[in-house]
């Protein structure tokens, strides 16, 4: 074997490539080492750091690769990934980073999804720990519902089951959670409308179902982000519409935010803005010259939509390494503070936004 070119059968072929043949410079490049690492840790030898060895094994496995039959391990075990859909394109981007995550370490991810007449979050649990994983993370599941039964996580934890909740916090609950900012998610959001010039009274608010922690605290930095700006609760309560995290959510929201004379409207998703786009060029209005929308997570392929979308950006990897790490470490019975980390957005502006026009 060389320390360059490609590499004699690895595993299946990826994009085009031949049969049985793996080039280094792919792997090399997914793992940040260079080829010469790649080599070693193919051909078994020493002198490769424990962490770089697997994240070259890593590397292979999301290539599409199988790993030399000398260099295969037995599963460290089993974790769970219990996520709400798959339909919102957030929802996969965190599973396939949290998932690369646990490969890395050398774990198997097991991935369950909740679908509509479906297993419930508690079935899912169930049939998960009977299976006998070693934690478990839960995204946006019944943790950010502030009507649910907490209950269901003392229970699961008193079966011995570790677990992170990522997407909504809730005090009663004893366990690690992450979460981006949302609150402060909101805030820029209308910062960078009235800093295009649009009347703070003039920008509505279309989230989902109030029940959810990421939804109140949008609504809480969304009407801070408006009283600094003389903007009372009142008229606050006339600027928001709470709907569904979806693609109809949004186009029904839109239409009385279109009505109050909005000329700028933030989104709670990516899925909501698109719609909010959709209603308004029913209407005949044009995006962003008669109405500017913001969304929220840049899920994949939003900087591709008509016009791009301007959004906040969800930390999406940083958030899911974090959620990991937090198990693993209970895992490995080093429990970390049960509060919540919570990471920063980023705002992101496209083509979705502009000064508000005189034509409306």
């Amino acid at each position: 074997m060389t320390e360059t070119g490609t590499v004699p059968p690895v595993g299946g072929a990826v994009g085009g490539t031949a049969p049985g043949t793996a080039r280094l410079a792919d792997i090399a490049a997914q793992a940040r080492v260079s080829e010469a690492t790649v080599s070693r840790v193919l051909n078994g030898k020493a002198g490769v750091a424990a962490g770089t060895r697997q994240r070259v094994l890593a590397a292979l496995d999301v290539l599409g690769y199988e790993r030399p039959v000398r260099l295969r391990q037995r599963s460290a075990g089993l974790i769970g990934l219990v996520i709400p859909e798959l339909t919102n394109p957030i929802f996969p981007a965190f599973a396939q980073v949290i998932e690369q995550a646990l490969a890395g370490h050398g774990y198997t991810p097991v991935l369950c999804t909740q679908m509509p007449g479906g297993a419930t979050e508690d079935e899912l649990v169930d049939q998960l720990v009977e299976r006998g994983v070693n934690g478990i993370v839960f995204l946006s599941g019944l943790h950010a519902d502030t009507t649910a039964d907490t209950d269901r996580y003392a229970r699961l934890a008193g079966r011995g089951v570790p677990f992170v909740l990522v997407n909504g916090f809730n005090e009663r609950i004893g366990a690690a959670f992450v979460s981006p900012d949302d609150r402060a998610a909101a805030r820029m959001a209308v910062r960078h409308l009235t800093d295009l010039g649009h009347d703070p009274r003039r920008i509505g608010l279309a989230v989902g179902p109030i029940r959810y922690v990421p939804v109140r605290r949008k609504v809480e930095g969304f009407a801070a982000a408006l009283a600094e700006r003389g903007v009372s609760d009142t008229e606050v309560r006339r600027l928001v519409r709470h709907t569904l995290f979806t693609l109809e959510g949004g186009h029904a929201a839109a239409g009385g935010l279109i009505d109050e004379g909005c000329t700028g409207v933030v989104c709670g998703s990516d899925m909501m803005a698109l719609g909010v786009v959709r209603a308004a060029r029913q209407r005949g209005l044009d995006v962003p010259g008669e109405l500017s929308v913001v969304g929220y997570d840049d899920s994949e392929l939003i900087a591709f939509t008509d016009p791009p979308l301007t959004t906040v950006r969800q930390p999406v990897k940083a958030m899911a390494n974090a959620a990991v790490n937090a198990l693993l470490e209970e895992i490995g019975g080093n429990p970390v503070q049960h509060t919540e980390f919570v990471f920063q957005p980023e705002l992101v502006v496209r083509g979705s936004t502009a000064p508000p026009s005189n034509t409306r």
